[in-house]
């Protein structure tokens, strides 16, 4: 993009430039020899007059006193009926030239090199030029510029529209001064919201109609458990088929919620959370610095679970500009593996939440402080589209659980590790 908007803004000023330039030497350089014939016509002028002074006087032709006017190396010829009469060497064939007659019958012609005037034209020529190529070198560092400033934009919201295809809800207030790409970044946050509040309201009738579902389909396998001990045998043998129906309908209930989770996972992968938690810290320890707080990560080494990067990172990023914005004292980033789970959690010493927003606080526009209300119900509809689950264990202090899957054998599969090479 940036080369681009670079080649076409050089070519509409080599174009301007050339279209400027070639008009403007040929206008110099007619210029240039306008001037040298004028003076020259001027020269001859006085002479001329000087002459027919003479004659009308009645004194014979002195060219003495009209030297003085001839310009240096010049050539004087008056021709009268009286005779030819000549001051200075002819300068050549290429000579400027010019004739004015006397008025008692006769001209003045007055010649001169034209070397000072080819001088001329030439610096006028090389000014031009130059002209021409400062005013595209500046257009080429204007050009460059500005590619720049466009193409970073550009570049910005096709990551943002990129990242919200991965499943990256989170508002990004940078805006660029460009009106059009405004309009696109704000459509992009407004497409997020959308998608966040489908993705969670999703999420939320998946596990009702799960839940329902399960609920009655246990009843009925309990129904069907006790009417297979009927003491009829036809009886007993209609529930236990019953019973077998409603099992392997558990069993497609469950298969379709695992396919479900796993389709919404789908860029998920095993990720060692000590690196990756730490990687995201450091983008959030100099804002906590600035206002005097510091950020501690305390996660085992080698502990792995399966998320989306983008995902995790703008889910934890959440996390901590909540601990920045509403809470108080040291944060803390921790880690831990808890029967098959992994708990991220993240705290601060602050206050905490109050109580009556703590069962409402992931719920959009839902703020204790001024805030859009938006940031954790994004968060939680990101880690929900992991598979995971985001809850608020603690409320005073505020303690923010992160519930990832552990690894399974087949994402384990084709997992590069870092080989220790070094002797123990």
């Amino acid at each position: 993009m940036r080369s681009r908007i670079l080649r076409a803004i050089l070519l509409a000023v080599a174009v301007t430039g050339f279209v400027l330039g070639i008009p403007l030497g040929y206008a110099a350089l007619r210029l240039v020899d306008d001037g040298a014939r004028t003076d020259l016509a001027a020269r001859a002028q006085r002479i001329a007059a000087s002459i027919d002074d003479q004659i009308a006087s009645g004194l014979a032709i002195d060219l003495e006193p009209v030297e003085i006017v001839v310009p240096d190396g010049g050539h004087l010829i008056v021709t009268t009926t009286g005779g030819r009469q000549e001051f200075g060497t002819s300068p050549g064939e290429d000579a400027l030239a010019v004739e004015v007659p006397i008025a008692q019958q006769g001209t003045v012609r007055l010649e001169t090199s034209s070397g000072p005037m080819r001088t001329s034209q030439y610096q006028v020529a090389a000014l031009v030029v130059l002209l021409v190529v400062l005013s595209v070198g500046t257009g080429t560092v204007v050009a460059t510029v500005t590619a720049r400033k466009l193409a970073k934009p550009l570049r910005h919201v096709a990551v943002r529209a990129a990242r919200l295809g991965a499943g990256d809800f989170r508002r990004d207030d940078r805006r660029h001064g460009v009106p059009e790409l405004d309009l696109v970044a704000e459509a992009l946050d407004r497409s997020a919201g959308a998608l966040a509040l489908l993705v969670q309201r999703e999420r939320e009738l998946v596990g009702d109609v799960s839940h329902q579902l399960r609920s009655r389909l246990t009843a009925l396998q309990l129904r069907l458990e006790a009417l297979a001990e009927h003491p009829e045998p036809e009886t007993a043998a209609e529930a236990r088929a019953a019973l077998e129906q409603a099992e392997r309908l558990a069993g497609v209930l469950n298969e379709l919620l695992a396919a479900a989770r796993a389709a919404r996972a789908v860029g998920a992968e095993p990720l060692d959370l000590g690196v990756e938690l730490s990687a995201i810290a450091e983008e959030w320890r100099e804002p906590l610095r600035g206002v005097g707080r510091a950020l501690r990560v305390r996660v085992p080494e080698g502990l792995l679970a399966r998320a989306t990067p983008a995902r995790l990172r703008e889910a934890i990023g959440v996390l901590l500009d909540n601990a920045l914005r509403h809470g108080e004292g040291q944060v803390v980033v921790s880690a831990r593996s808890d029967e098959g789970t992994v708990v991220v959690e993240v705290a601060d010493g602050g206050a905490g939440v109050p109580d009556e927003l703590a069962g409402h606080i992931f719920e959009r526009g839902v703020s204790g402080g001024g805030s859009t209300g938006v940031g954790l119900a994004l968060a939680r509809a990101l880690v929900d589209a992991d598979g995971g689950r985001l809850e608020l264990s603690t409320a005073r202090p505020a303690t923010f659980a992160v519930y990832l899957p552990v690894p399974k054998a087949d994402d384990m599969v084709g997992v590069t590790w870092r080989s220790d090479l070094t002797p123990r």
